[in-house]
């Protein structure tokens, strides 16, 4: 077979990674790919929101399945060009993709069908988004309606907090049309976690739960990322929650898109409160998440081309996923300044140093004019991994090495899955 990946980052190379795995993949490609994608498979110089040349290419590459890895392909429509095509893709249709494109969309979704989710006002006007924001009690969740790259939802700490947030949201347009329309919601208390679902539009599995941590700084501080790292599995969600959440929001959800007329395919995230009510939705993602993938997928047992094809025919019933008992801690490496002002272009050093049981998965790298050589190219650098046999373990593995991969400003968080395995 030859496969398609569509994306550039840690996501992207450990989707790439997994596939490998396979002994009937013969060619694999990723479009555009980085550093660490060109180690496994042959890097395209497309960007991954040119759909029209993308299908070019794979018709020129006689590609049998393509795998979508980010939302702004999905949200464009990529999944239901590739159709148009007759070329199986791996992903929700533009119209499915609307779960994760308009949050506006997935809450009226929620509120439609009892999904449990938290209470939250839609406005377009400034100053009627102001006045209700003064009504109400900090903290205060500010949300971008449209795509905003991870960093369009904003936990006011107080009303004036909120009342920027809004500002630059709406009048400043800071993340352009996706603030057209903001959510001001009520801040949910508890714990906080991921939980991943294959379906294939009926059958809906979900996949080992994930924790993220999306401030840049230790103890959660800084300013909102993209995600600086994660652990599998959470010690505090157990397999009665995860049945719990498959009952009252996954196969629900799955189970409205059909009957609003959008079957959904592909991969759903789910981003959970733990409250004092339950488990409860925070949003909706419509694919794999970064860098929730590459603390789940090393702990995948399952063939992941296998569940893919049976999730594009319509077969997802028919196979027995397996995850290993192991767990597995992720950590970031970002560029001094992300997610703001940053440098690329700077060597990194290391990567060949490491031991076999650490895995790196590139994200921000392009390679050198060296053989070998390989520079920063973005926010988030890398994701180094680890498996244990316990989240402890996992974690001290990755710690230990983490200090030998270097370059120029690097950051990343001392403090991930450290309340897992204080707690």
């Amino acid at each position: 077979m030859n496969i398609l990946i569509i994306g550039s980052g840690a996501r992207e190379h450990a989707l790439a990674w997994a596939i490998r795995k396979n002994p009937a993949v013969e060619q694999l490609f990723v479009a555009p790919g980085n550093a660490g994608t060109a180690r496994l498979a042959q890097n395209l110089h497309v960007t991954h929101i040119d759909i029209k040349t993308l299908g070019e290419a794979a018709q020129s590459l006689d590609i049998d399945l393509v795998v979508v890895g980010p939302e702004n392909p999905l949200a464009l429509g990529i999944v239901d060009h590739f159709q148009t095509l007759g070329i199986p893709i791996f992903g929700p249709s533009q119209a499915a993709a609307q779960i994760e494109a308009s949050k506006v969309f997935a809450k009226e979704l929620m509120l439609k069908y009892g999904i449990p989710c938290a209470q939250s006002r839609t406005f377009t006007s400034l100053n009627e988004a102001k006045d209700y924001v003064k009504s109400q009690k900090p903290p205060i969740v500010v949300k971008a309606d449209g795509l905003a790259a991870g960093k369009g939802v904003i936990i006011a700490q107080s009303h004036q907090e909120a009342l920027i947030a809004l500002s630059d949201m709406i009048e400043k347009r800071a993340f352009g049309a996706a603030g057209d329309r903001v959510l001001i919601e009520e801040c949910l208390s508890g714990r906080e976690v991921s939980l991943l679902a294959f379906t294939d539009g009926n059958t809906v599995v979900p996949m080992v739960p994930a924790c993220d941590y999306k401030r840049r700084d230790d103890n959660d501080e800084g300013p909102n990322t993209g995600g600086m790292g994660g652990y599998s599995p959470p010690g505090f969600f157990d397999e009665t929650l995860i049945k719990q959440v498959q009952k009252t929001v996954l196969e629900p959800v799955v189970a409205a898109m059909n009957r609003e007329g959008r079957p959904y395919k592909g991969v759903l995230y789910a981003g959970l409160m733990l409250t004092d009510d339950g488990p409860k939705v925070l949003e909706f993602n419509a694919r794999f998440g970064d860098p929730e993938t590459q603390v789940i997928l090393p702990r995948l047992e399952t063939d992941l081309v296998e569940i893919m094809l049976a999730v594009v025919s319509g077969n997802l019933d028919k196979i027995r996923i397996k995850w290993s008992t192991q767990a597995c801690v992720g950590v970031v490496m970002a560029s001094g300044g992300y997610p703001d002002n940053y440098k690329t272009g700077l060597p990194i050093q290391g990567l060949d140093a490491l031991p076999p049981e650490i895995m790196v998965f590139h994200a921000g790298t392009r390679q050198g004019a060296t053989p070998g050589m390989v520079l920063t190219d973005g926010g988030r650098v890398l994701t180094v991994a680890a498996k244990g046999d316990s989240v402890a373990h996992a974690r001290s593995v990755v710690y230990q090495h983490l200090s030998r991969v270097q370059f120029e400003g690097c950051h990343y968080r001392k403090d991930i899955a450290a309340r897992e395995v204080v707690n």
